[in-house]
């Protein structure tokens, strides 16, 4: 019988205890040394001042470390009131934004249900997470992605995260910076933590039930420490938002130079409507439309002629999600055991079961919708369509028949198969052993590890459909008796074809729909294998002190396999096709860290010491050359609470196996067609190359209005690239600390970062390539590469633009981050603590070789990008006996929906008040600001409280709730589809809460 994913991983696990700990070699040696054990209690109180910290060596705080560091610890976590980790470091930090969460990634094919994280807004591959210093493996075949909701709470003690290269430290994949999850060490007795909370509109219910339980054994030579979670997010539907009802569809007339919303009676200037007036409707009904707009069913009336899209049609919103449910069960355990004196063992193990349900609205097809199909035998792609219904089909009305030509063309709503499911079961499985102790009579320090982990998804998408089951099925005669009506392919019939009705509500039946329902399945697998082996200890003495170093080696492979089964492929399913990947990278590493104390004590140098560390990787990627990553840093702290720290880093980020090798596989992301609103006469930039497609053309000639509107899906399928090479960061940051002592509680620091990263691994957005291929000097057509990746259907829609990942010229992100901490006694009122963080960013760009040389896009300030130039949290509490109260405020800067929508306003306002100087008639004497373009800055507001009862014996109980969002701010309106770059999500937008609103919690923790 096969072992279990989890057999497997222990026993490798346990092998690995012969050989190693798998430590990160750079946490602070005496850390990990059992002579810490014997230090007296003034140390350790001094060293709870002075702790290890991730990126160092040496014990010492966030600011007086080289390297700039915040962390987060148990009451931030607690007070938050936020189950998933991710979303309180991003709540807390303003560094670190949103990756992939359960408010943002509804449209993802893979990533629903994830939770990651983002650190100096340069992705989530940039930023390397950690658990105890170590690498773990991916939760997502797209990239690097840890999920920090495979990680149970309780087992949680702080995070640190440290801003800068760090791929000297840690190696590739460190190039924004490290987050660092240090989970409980030495905790003894059992815990309870019970919470849950509900946003006072309604939806986004939450519950958590945390455990853990630690206790020593065999007269304390080990520990064990055990944690358990369970975790459920109910989730928000968009129907249980009034916000989220409006349909709106937004534009801005540039000849009239109002704003318009899409109405009944088409685009109207929105000063002379009211909210209830829009209207943004779909043809696909669930009755079914004919011959164009010809014929609809009307939900009473029946068969009707003359369809009116935005009166008669259907609206998909209310069935999609603003938060999709997740439901998760973690668990870990820990055990440390001292062998010897001098050698201790340690063992990790951590499960997770995360299982995340996207409910999205029916499928819409109409005739001539394509879906890939792979053919089974040649494996050659196809296009495939239903097509239009033979006008002998038993099933059509007559009073079509009589009209229809020689088919009937048809778009419908598929509501008798059902809403489209996304059910995502994740199983994610961790394992580290390892030995470490001491040599040279204790004077270095050795620790060798082995960790081992898995990850298994397994994606059902329920209630898709097969095209060419449809199209057998539409393809429908009657039989011999001339009564019963059956599909008119004998193959089909063979092969189980039920004939299908399409006119009117509830016309296909149960059979029918069971015929060409598909609901495939996608399997990820991913491993990684890691071995590392370091040793540390001090190398010789300087005037100043001794200098210490670590040295050693790493060794890791990671492999990914993703599977569709073919037979689902040879059906065109109306799912988002994701090919099948498979591969695998190791690497070998070798790494050096040095610091040299230069100075201590002196003038104008209380402390001036100076770290080196150096790092090779060899990938057995073909295309990438020996790795070398390095980095140098120093602290000058010229008297007693005041420091300069600086750093320079190397940093580097291999492609990962998807960016390599992947085919297309789809995904959706929003674009604007250049080619909306052209003319045969207009003039904008790009229609002339627009008139130059035929079925553009084709759709002018057909409108009533003369012009052709942009009805694109947004899908955009990701693509490797063989050809990759690794990118390249250089890092620096400058910093200052201040923590004087005639204030002593007060902490200061102020931190600069400049990154520029070079051959950045990325691909050129979905509106760039646009542009390229329809509006710069090369030619629109073949010859132009950016046309090459987007694809018109016959009615001259786009249906998808191929978004490659590339080599591109530059990303750069520079900005500074300011942090305050300051603690005030209030005698016998207890004490406040009060705590600001900043980030302002000053640029974040991408730079790319387009058709008329070098072009920048810039994203600081840009709601499409989610990258705010200024974020803020601060937060004051105040503390009395067993009583403790926290007010935080969170606040995000103003923000443009995107900088190539105002240079366009700016441009057309020019141009109108030119007219106007000149007297022109056409000119607007007062033209409308743009909506959407230009958004306010946004603060929320939260409380919370706790209170810490003491019981009989050990046993203690502590009581704990807040307000999230206290006055109920649910950011600026964010049309769903228009005009504007970044479109909102039932309206609201993800960056302010994405509708949730204010939320309550209430939760017990009880400890004994």
């Amino acid at each position: 019988m096969k072992p279990s994913k989890l057999t497997t991983a222990v026993q490798l696990a346990l092998t690995g205890l012969l050989l190693s700990s798998g430590v990160s070699h750079a946490q602070q040696a005496v850390e990990r040394t059992l002579t810490t054990q014997n230090n007296t209690a003034s140390e350790k109180a001094k060293d709870e001042e002075r702790i290890t910290v991730t990126g160092s060596r040496i014990k010492r705080d966030s600011f007086s470390m080289a390297t700039p560091m915040m962390t987060i610890g148990k009451d931030e976590l607690v007070d938050s009131g936020i189950g998933e980790l991710a979303d309180i470091l991003v709540d807390e930090i303003p560094s670190i934004s949103a990756g992939v969460s359960n408010t943002n990634s509804q449209s993802s094919v893979q990533n629903t249900g994830l939770s990651t994280i983002d650190l100096r807004d340069l992705g989530t591959d940039r930023t390397l997470t950690l658990i105890d210093g170590r690498r773990v493996v991916s939760n997502s075949y797209s990239g690097n992605y840890i999920s920090l909701s495979t990680i149970p709470s309780a087992m949680v003690d702080r995070v640190e995260i440290i801003s800068g290269g760090a791929s000297a430290i840690y190696g590739s994949d460190a190039v924004a910076g490290v987050v660092n999850i240090i989970t409980e060490s030495g905790k003894t007795g059992f815990e309870i933590d019970v919470r849950g909370g509900e946003s006072t509109d309604g939806g986004a219910r939450e519950f958590t039930l945390d455990t853990g339980f630690g206790t020593g054994f065999d007269n304390d030579r080990g520990h064990l420490y055990v944690a358990a979670s369970w975790d459920r997010e109910f989730g928000l539907y968009q129907a249980d938002r009034k916000r989220a009802q409006y349909e709106a569809s937004y534009d801005y007339n540039t000849t009239l130079l109002c704003n318009e919303m899409n109405t009944i009676e088409g685009d109207q200037c929105m000063r002379d409507i009211t909210m209830d007036d829009w209207r943004e409707r779909s043809d696909n009904t669930p009755g079914g439309t004919f011959e164009g707009n010809d014929w609809f069913y009307h939900p009473t009336d029946g068969l009707t002629a003359g369809f009116v899209e935005e009166r008669d049609g259907f609206n998909f919103e209310p069935f999609d999600m603003l938060k999709v449910p997740n439901d998760k069960l973690s668990a870990a355990i820990k055990i440390d055991y001292d062998l010897t004196d001098d050698i201790r063992a340690r063992f990790h193990l951590q499960y997770s079961d995360n299982h995340s349900v996207n409910y999205k609205s029916p499928e819409g097809q109409d005739y001539n919708d394509d879906e890939l199909r792979i053919d089974p035998v040649t494996g050659q792609p196809e296009l495939v369509i239903a097509g239009a219904i033979d006008p002998d089909n038993p099933f059509i009305p007559e009073a079509i028949r009589e009209t229809a030509g020689s088919s009937v063309s048809w778009d419908r709503a598929f509501v008798e198969v059902g809403n489209i499911v996304t059910d995502n079961k994740r199983e994610t499985v961790r394992t580290f052993a390892g030995l470490q102790g001491t040599v040279f009579d204790g004077e270095w320090d050795w620790d060798l590890g082995l960790s081992y982990g898995e990850f298994e998804q397994r994606q059902l998408r329920l209630n898709e459909i097969s095209i060419v089951k449809l199209r057998d099925a539409l393809n429908a005669e009657y039989a011999e008796d001339g009564v019963t009506v059956q599909c008119a392919d004998e193959q089909a019939r063979a092969g189980g074809c039920v004939p299908i009705n399409l006119f009117g509500y509830g016309s296909i039946t149960p059979e029918a729909a069971d015929y060409i329902r598909a609901n495939p399945v996608i399997n990820t697998d991913i491993s990684q294998l890691n071995i590392s082996g370091y040793m540390t200890g001090e190398l010789f003495e300087l005037p100043a002190g001794a200098v210490s170093s670590a040295f050693g080696f790493e060794y890791r492979k990671d492999k990914q396999e993703v599977n569709v089964a073919d037979e689902l492929r040879a059906l065109a399913i109306t799912f988002n096709d994701v090919p099948d990947i498979k591969g695998d990278v190791s690497v070998w590493e070798a790494f050096g860290e040095v610091t040299l104390p230069l100075l201590r004590n002196a003038p104008m140098a209380k402390n001036l010491s100076l770290d080196l560390s150096l790092r090779l990787a060899d990938y057995s990627h073909e295309n990438i050359d020996l790795m070398t990553s390095y980095r140098a840093g120093f602290i000058w702290e010229p008297v007693s609470g005041y420091a300069f720290r600086a750093n320079y880093a190397r940093a580097q980020r291999a492609p990962s196996i998807t960016e390599l090798i992947s085919p297309p596989r789809g995904d959706y992301d929003s674009f604007n067609d250049i080619c909306d609103g052209v003319t045969l006469t207009s003039t904008d930039p790009g229609h002339d190359a627009c008139r130059q497609v035929p079925a553009i053309l084709d759709a002018i000639a057909l409108s009533e209005d003369g012009e052709f509107i942009d009805q694109n899906t947004g899908y955009s399928p990701n693509a490797g690239n063989k050809l990759l090479k690794e990118e390249t960061a250089d890092t620096y940051t400058l910093g200052f600390t201040a923590a004087p002592e005639w204030l002593e509680d007060l902490r200061v620091a102020v931190d600069y970062y400049d990154i520029t990263i070079d051959d950045a691994i990325t691909s050129v957005g979905n509106n760039d390539i646009i542009r390229q291929c329809y509006a710069s000097s090369l030619p629109f057509g073949d010859d132009n590469p950016f046309c090459a990746d987007i694809t018109r259907d016959s009615e001259g829609q786009i249906t998808q633009i191929i978004q490659r990942q590339a080599n591109l010229n530059e990303e750069k992100a520079r900005g500074y981050d300011v942090s305050v901490a300051y603690e005030y006694e209030l005698n016998s009122y207890g004490s406040l603590t009060f705590k600001a963080d900043m980030t302002h960013v000053i640029e974040r760009s991408t730079t790319f070789e387009g058709n008329d040389g070098l072009e920048t896009n810039v994203y600081e300030g840009e709601l499409s990008s989610g990258i705010f130039t200024d974020r803020i949290s601060a937060s004051i509490a105040w503390r009395y006996d067993n009583l403790r109260v926290r007010w935080k405020t969170k606040y995000k800067s103003a923000v443009v929906d995107d900088h190539e929508r105002v240079d366009d306003w700016l441009e057309l306002q020019a141009e109108n008040q030119a007219l106007l100087d000149a007297g022109d008639p056409d000119a607007v004497a007062n033209p409308e600001v743009p909506l959407y373009l230009y958004y306010p800055s946004y603060t929320t507001h939260d409380l919370s409280a706790s209170y810490r009862l003491d019981m009989e014996g050990d046993m203690d109980l502590k009581l704990y709730g807040g307000v999230r969002n206290v006055f109920n701010d649910k950011g600026p309106f964010v049309p769903n589809t228009g005009d504007n770059v970044e479109s909102g999500r039932g309206n609201f937008n993800s960056a302010y809460g994405g509708g949730i609103g204010r939320f309550v919690y209430a939760g017990a923790e009880i400890r004994f």
